[in-house]
């Protein structure tokens, strides 16, 4: 098993990416702070002895002086709560390598040569017939067949055998389900698979999962064991 970084260059690549996106926005606060700071020097330096600021709109001034250099302050503790942030979520994501996780998605890894079928958890919300139809990686149509959904959460195996009796290659394998009910109402189904986490790719924000050799958002993770 293998990460595809390392974890401190991995970890600190996440983290800039936060600092860079808001360094625009810093730039254009910091410029109306010096903006600010110069025209009431040059207000100050240049108004008349004899009919200097009111006092009023001196204080007003100051107030928004205060102001702009608390949102410049703002800015930069927010960023620096971003970056700590994602740096904490890199962390844990590389910690996840090895572990069994159920993630949202319709793709599973079917592996002849170490006899691990494709495997899917089918949700249906009623029981139900369903088309199933199930697709290499290069979009063949590899299976398709009929099957009985009961309601709630069922296991669905595909031992790699082509509707023409001919067994498929190792490789990545997507299903595809249309279901009816009793009356020939739609009944929404939903997928789930399972895998080991083989790597993270810490460099994405949310980071990415490699799950039966496929990329997935670690936000899309619904159980894990180990």
């Amino acid at each position: 098993m293998t990460t595809t970084a390392t974890t401190a260059a991995a970890a600190a690549g996440s983290a800039s990416t936060a600092q860079a996106a808001g360094n625009t926005a810093m730039q254009q606060i910091a410029g109306n702070f010096d903006s600010f700071l110069q025209l009431l020097t040059t207000q100050l330096q240049n108004q008349n002895p004899l009919d200097p600021l009111d006092t009023n709109q001196f204080t007003q001034e100051l107030v928004e002086f205060a102001s702009v250099g608390q949102q410049v302050n703002m800015n930069s503790n927010m960023q620096t709560l971003i970056s700590l942030q994602q740096t904490t979520a890199a962390t844990a994501a590389l910690q996840l390598v090895g572990s069994n996780v159920t993630v949202a998605g319709q793709a599973a890894s079917l592996s002849n040569a170490t006899g691990s079928p494709a495997t899917w958890s089918i949700s249906a919300a009623a029981p139900a017939t369903a088309n199933v139809t199930i697709t290499s990686a290069t979009g063949q149509t590899a299976y398709t067949g009929t099957l009985a959904l009961n309601s709630g959460s069922q296991s669905f195996t595909w031992s790699g055998q082509g509707s023409n009796g001919v067994t498929w290659p190792d490789g990545n394998y997507t299903i595809s389900i249309s279901a009816t009910g009793a009356n020939g109402q739609p009944v929404s189904i939903s997928t789930q698979v399972q895998g080991v986490v083989t790597a993270v790719d810490v460099s994405q924000t949310p980071p990415q999962l490699t799950v039966g050799g496929q990329k997935v958002p670690i936000s899309q993770i619904q159980s894990i064991s180990r």
